[in-house]
């Protein structure tokens, strides 16, 4: 049984708020299509964003262990 205040390899502090933004590369390719990226560890996804692109994206959706992130213009 897990005693109080034990590590289980993550965090349930997000290191991402909604309207955070962030300059990002895109580094991969999500199930759905959507862009992957990373900010500080923590998987952001971002629609309509192609591997390899950098981008300035707006946290739109924080999520349990992801968030999701839209393009700015």
């Amino acid at each position: 049984m897990a005693e109080e205040g034990e590590d289980f390899g993550f965090s349930l502090e997000k290191p991402v708020e909604e309207g955070d933004t962030y300059e990002v590369e895109i580094i991969g390719e999500g199930k759905e299509g959507d862009g992957v990226a990373k900010v500080k560890n923590f998987v952001v996804f971002v629609p309509e964003a192609n591997e390899g692109e950098k981008v300035k994206i707006e946290i739109s959706e924080v999520r349990a262990r992801s968030a999701v992130g839209k393009v700015l213009e």
